[in-house]
């Protein structure tokens, strides 16, 4: 079988498959764009549960586009906070002002026209132009790249433009009426049946003509080219405390986590002496070393190696915001990186 006819078999496959298995996810209520929308760059590399809680309280505090044009950035960034990848909420905000002010408030209905908001690629264009409006465009991402060459048992890397471009023109070229279950079974496809390491082929609806899955290969593909190793930097993360108080500050407003809140830092390695006479030169008047903790975080294209050094001060200087537990928990939005030393200074406030 060619893989042209194992495209066409999918339609009839996973339609009825879907209407009976697809799980109850609250952007699969409607078929609101703005809905849709905000959902597909929320769970770009990120966990449909972690996501859910996200949506529902970005939803309920700006429940219309107009309201996320018009959030303050720090609003909009707190309501962020832990999904990473900060640009996307700046690139959501932007688009929502285009969108007023070059279609008159009303979400675009076209692929091309979706595609021209800043921060929305082929897949995003291609989840909202066939969920919601019909459209028939394939929204390749991971998941369905996976099923698609498992399917085909394809010997190139996905990771290839043009291996990723004949996936989806084969795609589109079987696209059924149904466009949004079509679209939605196929991510609901590779998000709980066809799974990275333990693809459960006896339970798939295209099982009798997946060639991987028959000849139970399913876990070699994808082919994927080789990853680079990513750099690894260390990092030196001042907790100064002040009272019940700690210093943050704002990140330079170009380069990785840009205009994002952060503890003081630098990118180099600092022994305990080292941490306390910086800590002094600030003049906060350091006074006692608590604790080191060491932490990491991986960035897409880098590995933070950091220390973190709580020391316990009798002053707040001046160049420095200082914010009690509260205030870190509501109102300024910490990325992950800096964030995960929070349970270490207040653990009655922040969990691991």
């Amino acid at each position: 079988m060619d893989k042209e006819n194992q495209y066409a078999l999918l339609p009839a496959a996973l339609l009825p498959w879907f209407r009976e298995n697809a799980r109850d996810l609250p952007w699969r209520r409607d078929r609101e764009p703005y809905h849709v929308w905000i959902s597909e760059i929320m769970l770009q590399q990120t966990r449909v549960e972690a996501v859910r809680g996200y949506y529902l309280r970005f939803l309920e505090a700006l429940p219309t586009l107009s309201d996320l044009a018009e959030a303050e950035e720090d609003r909009l960034l707190k309501l962020w906070e832990g999904l990473g990848y900060y640009t996307r909420a700046r690139n959501l905000q932007k688009a929502a002002r285009q969108i007023i002010s070059q279609h008159g408030g009303k979400f675009p209905q076209s692929w091309e026209e979706i595609r021209a908001l800043p921060g929305v690629g082929p897949y995003t264009a291609g989840a909202i132009a066939s969920i919601c409006f019909g459209e028939k465009r394939a929204a390749v991402d991971g998941n369905v790249l996976r099923v698609l060459s498992r399917l085909t048992a394809c010997p190139e890397s996905v990771d290839l433009p043009r291996v990723k471009r004949e996936m989806q023109e084969n795609l589109e070229a079987v696209y059924p009426d149904e466009t949004a279950d079509f679209t939605q079974a196929l991510m609901e496809l590779g998000a709980t049946v066809c799974t990275p390491r333990a693809p459960r082929c006896a339970e798939c609806p295209c099982a009798a003509f997946c060639l991987a899955g028959q000849s139970g290969t399913a876990a070699q593909y994808p082919v994927r080219s080789p990853k680079r190793e990513k750099k690894v930097a260390r990092v030196t993360v001042y907790l100064l405390q002040c009272g019940e108080r700690l210093a943050i500050c704002r990140r330079a407003a170009r380069g990785l986590l840009a205009g994002l809140w952060q503890f003081p830092n630098e990118e180099k390695e600092l022994s305990d002496r080292e941490a306390l006479l910086y800590a002094r030169s600030l003049g906060v008047q350091p006074q006692t070393l608590c604790r080191r903790i060491e932490r990491s975080h991986v960035f897409t294209h880098i590995r933070w190696e950091m220390t973190g050094y709580h020391i316990l001060c009798d002053a707040e200087c001046e160049g420095l915001t200082w914010a009690d537990a509260g205030e870190l928990e509501s109102r300024y939005a910490l990325p992950t990186a800096f964030r995960q030393f929070l349970p270490a200074v207040f653990p009655e406030r922040f969990s691991e």
